[in-house]
């Protein structure tokens, strides 16, 4: 078995890193050829560079050929430039190897799995003396299909989150053992990755629906968040908190990232949009030019979220809601990666996701879902329960357009309890709530135009005082919230003009 002894880019190892190392080898001894172990640890930590060790460590010891599987072509190329800085002799095997008459001159081999599984049925290749099947990515399921082809060998698999992609193929299944690493928090307090500076806003997901996957669909998600109050909601986070910093923006379909593109662009920034279908002359130049423009902005779907490392990234903006915990590293992930002048990085959350699974950093028991996926699943916080914990707070801006009005508060619950107490219709609540609304407008404007336009502003705090009226009903569908919610703007405008009114005729 060869390596290669040109390794001047070789990477000086963390101490973590050798302690995982170490840990792998430990488990190589007295387990059987067919064993299966599954490392797991936070995107940024190293796993390209622990995986190349332990090839170039096994190669030496074992006198067995390994290979490496990805899932994408890109994996693939940075993984094999990795391997060789390790000293490690490697072929990557994409759609243009057919046959591997040099096989005997390698001692390792980095393929795609679609592609060497059809050069496996095929009977084009056969490779024998291969002892260590390392798996990338290992959370996906694609790899399984070469298991027959692999009976003897020892698969270690390497994830940043132990949750299979399919929950019908839990990895409890498919491997006997997990390592876990270095927690985020704990790479975070030795100054391995970047702190993440957190903001969220509360979204109502509502009108999200879920697919056979799990998660969210497209088609919904653009629906929403292809609305100008997103658009909005969007551009006046990124101005608040990301304002000429490096920003990378993920989105759940194209739609919703052409619709960003455009938003950002009419308010006269400068960015890109990538998607799966970008050609790849094309998604180099943009890729180049995000890493050499400062305050690029960067709105992609389906694209960047694994085999893409930018440390520049100075902000992530999830402009999605997703119930994939995988996703949700994968995407904050990207903007972890530390450098001298860079210790923290900004996170805008757009779709509820940190009140679904937690802050980035928290304590996660990995060895729990390895073991109960279904449970842990089962155990996501559900929009309702998330929106119900939300409460509405002007934006600073929005106030500021009713500046003539000192208090704006109306606590929906007092109020019902009053209108019970004074044996009143509930109905009565959101008759004083539309008062006050058009009071407001009325105070704030010279014309009943105007005072009709301003009230078109405050939909999300009509929407947020409906709900609570709402969940004070005995029971009432989500048909009934939204004639609620109609019905509401449409008396204010009526209100409005009727307060208008009866102010012209006293003066």
């Amino acid at each position: 078995m060869q390596t290669e002894e040109n390794a001047e880019d070789r990477k000086e190892l963390y101490h973590y890193q050798k302690e995982d190392i170490d840990a792998v080898f430990e488990k190589f001894e007295g387990r059987p050829d067919s064993y299966h172990l599954l490392y797991q640890l936070p995107t940024g930590g190293g796993k390209t560079v622990i995986f190349s060790e332990i090839a170039r460590r096994y190669i030496e010891k074992y006198k067995r050929k390994v290979l490496v599987l990805t899932h994408r072509i890109e994996l693939s190329k940075q993984t094999s430039k990795m391997l060789k800085s390790f000293g490690v002799k490697n072929k990557v095997i994409d759609s243009n190897i057919k046959e591997l008459p040099d096989y005997d001159d390698y001692s390792c081999y980095v393929a795609m799995v679609e592609t060497l599984n059809n050069r496996l049925k095929d009977k084009k290749f056969h490779m024998d003396s291969v002892g260590l099947i390392i798996v990338d990515e290992a959370h996906y399921n694609s790899f399984r299909k070469l298991f027959t082809y692999f009976k003897n060998s020892f698969f270690l698999g390497v994830t940043a989150t132990p949750l299979s992609s399919n929950i019908e193929l839990p990895m409890y299944e498919t491997y006997d053992e997990l390592i876990v690493g270095e927690p985020i928090q704990s790479l975070i307090n030795k100054g391995y990755l970047a702190k993440a500076v957190m903001y969220g806003h509360d979204v109502e997901l509502n009108s999200l629906k879920l697919g056979i996957n799990g998660d969210y669909t497209v088609s919904s998600s653009d629906e929403l968040y292809s609305r100008s109050i997103m658009q909005d909601l969007l551009l006046q986070s990124y101005e608040n908190r990301a304002k000429g910093k490096k920003t990378l923006i993920f989105n759940n379909g194209i739609n919703t990232s052409l619709y960003v593109y455009e938003t950002f662009k009419a308010a006269g920034y400068t960015i890109k949009h990538l998607d799966n279908k970008t050609p790849e002359d094309e998604r180099r130049k943009i890729l180049s030019w995000f890493k050499n423009t400062p305050d690029a902005i960067v709105t992609s779907v389906s694209i960047l979220t694994t085999g893409f490392d930018e440390p520049t990234v100075e902000t992530i903006i999830l402009n999605r809601a997703t119930r994939s915990l995988t996703l949700y590293f994968q995407m904050i992930g990207r903007g972890s990666r530390k450098l001298p002048n860079k210790d923290t990085f900004t996170v805008i959350d757009l779709g509820n996701n940190t009140q679904r699974f937690g802050l980035w950093s928290d304590t996660i028991d990995w060895h729990y879902i390895f073991k109960h996926p279904e449970q842990f699943l089962d155990n996501i916080r559900t929009d309702t329960d998330i929106e119900s914990q939300h409460v509405y707070e002007m934006p600073d801006a929005l106030r500021e357009k009713f500046k003539k009005t000192p208090n704006m508060e109306f606590d929906v619950e007092k109020e019902y309890a009053l209108a019970t107490e004074e044996k009143l219709k509930p109905k009565a609540v959101i008759d004083k709530s539309i008062n006050q609304h058009a009071i407001m407008c009325i105070e704030n404007t010279d014309s009943i135009p105007e005072a009709r336009k301003l009230a078109k502003e405050l939909d999300q705090d009509i929407e947020y005082r409906v709900k609570q009226y709402a969940k004070l009903l005995a029971k009432t569908t989500k048909n009934y919230k939204q004639w609620l919610i109609d019905d509401y703007k449409h008396r204010l405008n009526i209100m409005i003009g009727k307060l208008y009114l009866q102010h012209y005729l006293e003066d």
